[in-house]
């Protein structure tokens, strides 16, 4: 699945017109970066949530054809369902095995194979790929011992990593949540207190492109 409801309020005038997602670079749109990688490690069948202008996504991605991909859509009210609402209403969509969720507003050259190839281990609800701390989120999100997320909101004072906005969830992790418009995090910081999260630190190019200026700078 692959966010791209948001209403990209930092990215303004930019977004004013253009979904986030659809923001290009060097001629391709954020997402599309996103769906190649994608087919290229063998993920074809693909979940895309629109709210904010959210036609403009399906009128330029088609139903995925053209990328070796087939794509269905999740269309949401304007102003979005937030990250974990999305997933939700998009779950009959999903199935009930494990999927990746992919942030529409990020640009990396992570190879989404790897996820592909992994196991949940030890029944953990979700997995997350977290990234070194960038210089506009210095403090981070998480703290990563060995595959095992301990801790987030730098409760313990340990050097914490940042959440990459890529992640392998099973539909578990949303048992006995409403539909509704609501953030993904909480969900994540429950399995974190139950012990049940698991990550890895992906060290290779990364970046949350959340204002003009970084993706002038992409």
């Amino acid at each position: 699945m692959i966010l791209a409801a948001g209403r990209g309020e930092r990215m303004r005038p930019l977004t004013d017109l253009t979904p986030k997602p659809l923001l290009e670079v060097r001629g391709r749109a954020l997402i599309e970066y996103h769906i190649e990688a994608l087919a290229a490690a063998g993920i074809t069948e693909l979940v895309i949530n629109h709210g904010w202008l959210g036609k403009q996504i399906p009128q330029r991605l088609g139903d995925g054809s053209r990328y070796g991909v087939e794509i269905q859509y999740s269309a949401e009210p304007p102003d979005a369902l937030e990250t974990g609402g999305g997933i939700v209403q998009a779950l009959p969509l999903l199935g009930g095995d494990p999927f990746i969720v992919v942030n529409g507003d990020i640009f990396t050259d992570y190879p989404f194979v790897e996820l592909t190839t992994r196991k949940m281990k030890d029944l953990t609800p979700a997995h997350l790929v977290l990234v070194d701390n960038p210089l506009h989120h210095q403090e981070g999100d998480f703290v990563l011992q060995g595959e095992r997320v301990t801790e987030y909101g730098g409760s313990g004072g340990n050097p914490q990593l940042t959440y990459s906005g890529i992640a392998i969830i099973h539909p578990s992790l949303f048992d006995g949540v409403a539909l509704g418009r609501f953030p993904l995090a909480p969900l994540l910081f429950q399995a974190v207190d139950r012990g049940e999260l698991s990550g890895e630190h992906y060290q290779g190019s990364w970046s949350d492109v959340g204002t003009p200026e970084r993706l002038a700078l992409l």
